[in-house]
């Protein structure tokens, strides 16, 4: 890759690592008009969480990134390989409405893109990725630091209205941090933790986690009152919660037996604040897509699904009927003990 020998070990310290680069005006990734590509799934909860910020930043306009979006299956081998692929413009039969070529290069697979970056590369060929035009080398490929990242890079880009929006503020980084890290633990993860379980021991172990984080997190929101999990104001909680949670009902639920209990069913309050995310705030319907999401998970998960049948509902995707007066609002939970013995460990 051009220009890496110069790069700080920070950026990527070798094969096994992923990817660090931050961009900032005084290092080798500055904040630049038109230098930047974006590739996402949109079915990745994780990608969800950088594609979000383009679209509520409005980077794609301010900034010149574009966008180029792998197709949501197949995926490959039980080890990634060779990994999501894209739409190819030389075969017109093999097109998955919504994904787009590599716009960049016209590669088959993500994978290629990697290599580009690192010829040595062992680490898995994961959505999102930040490309550098200019460096022709990967940026950042960790969806948590990107989601910083970008939120904050292109400011001096932007329209006030837009570089004001502050999703990780001084005063509010130390409940954003500890919750995080038990969301991200427990129900970003969690869910994969339970889906992806190798046998009963490991599911039965895993599956309480999930829903005593959905737990607290409920009894969180709805001692803020809303709109947001921490009261009046959006923060990166709410990005990371809906990435997990807009895909609940539809995926988790049947695909990874996440099934003690429901969003719209056994949590009102989330569900409530679910319907507000997706139908009242255009960044995120616009970043959800339910196809991507369904066919990425029922038809590439073969050990899983082995028929890759692809439910139908549940039906609407994300309801209607948005409640402003939280206190109406009745918390639920799942009673379960090892849910409940979980949730205490949760402060």
């Amino acid at each position: 890759m051009a220009g890496s020998e110069s790069l700080p070990s920070s950026w990527h310290s070798g094969p096994d690592d992923a990817f660090h680069g931050k961009i900032t005006p005084d290092g080798p990734f500055k904040p630049e008009k038109d230098r930047y590509h974006l590739y996402i799934g949109l079915f990745c909860p994780f990608a969800h969480r950088a594609n979000f910020m383009l679209h509520l930043k409005q980077l794609d306009k301010y900034a010149g990134i574009e966008t180029s979006i792998v197709k949501p299956y197949p995926k490959g081998n039980d080890k990634g390989w060779p990994g999501w692929m894209f739409n190819l413009k030389e075969d017109e039969r093999d097109q998955y409405e919504g994904s787009t070529e590599d716009k960049l290069f016209g590669s088959t697979f993500m994978h290629q893109l990697y290599f580009k970056a690192d010829k040595e590369y062992k680490g898995r060929y994961s959505v999102p990725v930040l490309w550098d035009k200019k460096l022709n080398t990967i940026v950042n490929n960790e969806s948590l630091e990107l989601l910083r990242d970008l939120q904050t890079a292109f400011n001096g880009s932007l329209p006030s209205t837009l570089a004001d929006i502050n999703l990780y503020p001084e005063d509010l980084r130390n409940d954003i941090d500890r919750i995080g890290a038990w969301m991200q633990r427990d129900l970003n993860s969690g869910v994969y933790k339970a889906g992806f379980a190798p046998d009963q021991e490991t599911y039965n172990k895993n599956l309480p986690a999930v829903f005593a984080a959905l737990n607290k997190l409920e009894k969180i929101a709805h001692q803020n009152g809303g709109p947001y999990i921490l009261g009046s104001r959006m923060t990166e909680l709410d990005i990371r919660a809906y990435a997990t949670i807009v895909r609940f009902d539809t995926v988790y639920v049947v695909h990874f037996k996440c099934n003690l209990g429901t969003i719209r069913h056994t949590y009102p309050v989330l569900h409530n604040w679910l319907k507000n995310m997706y139908w009242n705030h255009k960044a995120f319907v616009d970043t959800t897509d339910f196809n991507h999401i369904k066919d990425n998970y029922f038809k590439s998960h073969y050990d899983i699904n082995p028929k890759a049948i692809t439910p139908l509902g549940p039906w609407p995707s994300v309801e209607k009927g948005y409640e402003k007066d939280w206190s109406k609002l009745t918390p639920g939970s799942i009673d379960m003990p090892e849910v409940l013995e979980h949730e205490k460990t949760l402060e």
